[in-house]
This record gives structure tokens, C-alpha cells and sequence, in this order.
């Protein structure tokens, strides 16, 4: 089956309320196959909205950044595949990793390890108390998620061309932080454009603020469709 920009493409939920993201879902279409959902909308009903979306053919990455011990992310890995969602982020530490990997198997659903955030760069890491800089800090554990069995890698474009050399030609690299040539960084410290990315390594790219903040959202949808197409 060809893989087109379509499937690859995630405009990220990020939005107050439930009906602010319907509204987005129905002006966007059949134009946007794939939604991330995080933290503000799952606190305001999202999850339920989530489960809604994915019966109506949708797919949904859940952006939860799992961690805890291994039982409790056990135990909630494995509701979370029984909700029919595509994609479900934990972050990257090898014991929670396994102990997902483990509750997962035998459905569909894929589990991404978040390595260093996008909003992060070297003094917010150091700050952190780690001793790596964030590209070191990437790679090591884009290793141990590929070693634990992981479905794919969320990191920045930037690194996406070291991860894919680590994660080999199946593994899903995510990478947040996409912005169009010219658009506004916002809080965003490490980032690409889509077509950039995409030569990067990258296989799906996720992209809130463009798209939802758009005056239109749905040409603003296509126009980064079409630049990914250009770069397929």
C-alpha cells in the first residue's frame, strides 16, 4: 500500500475545547486523515472525542508521555489499545518502555518514546540534570527504545537523520516542531520545515499552530500536504 503525505501528516488538537476541535475536524475533511490529541484536550472531554474520531475512520495519536511504574503503564497501555488509537507516547525510559511493549502486543497500536522535547535545546537539558547534550541524549535512547521494541522515535527533525540510522527502515520517527518556511516559532526552539523533514528521516510530521491557527485552516492544510508530496 502506498504511504501517501495524507497518512504521514498530524494536525495536532491542540485546542480548549471539544467543540472548538470538531469544528476544526469538519472544516479540515476528508483533507486530514490523522489527529493528535494531547494534554489540553484529553482534561476537557478529549478522550471520549478521541474514541469518537477513531470510529469515524480517523487515526488518533494519543500524546499522553507516559511514565510511571512499570504496572500502572502497563495497565494503561493496555486500555489504550483496546480504545482503537493509532499512536500512544511514553517517554523513552527502557523499564517503561519493555513493560509497554509487553502490554501492547497483539494489537495495532502503536508506541513512540519521546526522547528529548522540541522545546528544549543544551542549557534546558543541562538544567534537567542530565549530563548529554540533547542530540547525545536522543540517540541513547532512540537505542534502547529500538532495543526494547518499540514502534517508533518522537523527536526533532534535526535528528531525525541520526535516529533513522539507529531505528532502521521500519521504525515510525515523529517529529513535532514543523513549521512552514516563514511561520512563527512559537515556543518551539528545534525545528524544520515539512519537506525538510521529511528528507530528514522523518516518517510522520506533527503540526498544530500552523494549521489550528490558521485564517484557513484547511488551505493552510493543503498547502503543507502539498509540500510533503513534493518531498515523497
Amino acid at each position: 500500500m502506498t504511504v501517501t503525505a495524507r497518512d504521514r501528516l498530524i494536525v495536532g488538537l491542540d485546542i480548549p475545547t471539544v467543540g472548538e476541535a470538531e469544528a476544526l475536524v469538519k472544516t479540515l475533511g476528508d483533507d486530514v486523515l490523522f489527529y493528535k490529541i494531547g494534554y489540553q484536550l484529553v482534561f476537557a472531554g478529549g478522550l471520549e472525542f478521541a474514541r469518537d474520531l477513531a470510529a469515524d475512520g480517523k487515526k488518533i495519536f494519543l500524546d499522553m508521555k507516559l511514565l510511571d511504574i512499570d504496572n500502572t503503564v502497563a495497565k494503561g497501555v493496555e486500555n489504550i489499545a483496546k480504545m482503537g488509537m493509532s499512536m500512544l507516547t511514553l517517554h523513552a525510559y527502557p523499564k517503561a518502555m519493555r513493560a509497554a511493549v509487553e502490554a501492547a502486543k497483539g494489537s495495532d497500536l502503536c508506541l513512540l518514546g519521546v526522547t528529548v522535547l522540541t522545546s528544549m535545546d543544551e542549557q534546558d537539558v543541562v538544567d534537567a540534570g542530565y549530563q548529554y547534550d540533547p542530540r547525545t541524549l536522543v540517540l541513547r535512547r532512540a537505542e534502547q527504545a529500538r532495543a526494547a521494541g518499540m514502534g517508533g522515535i518522537v523527536c526533532s527533525a534535526e535528528e531525525s537523520s541520526a535516529v533513522r540510522k539507529i531505528a532502521g527502515p521500519d521504525m515510525a520517527i515523529v517529529t513535532p516542531g514543523i513549521r512552514p518556511a516563514g511561520s512563527d516559532k512559537g515556543d518551539q526552539k528545534r525545528v524544520m520545515t515539512p519537506a525538510d523533514a521529511l528528507r530528514a528521516g522523518s516518517s510522520h510530521l506533527v503540526v498544530a499552530r500552523p494549521i489550528v491557527k490558521a485564517d484557513d485552516p484547511k488551505a493552510a492544510a493543503r498547502a503543507i500536504l502539498g509540500e510533503m508530496t513534493g518531498a515523497l
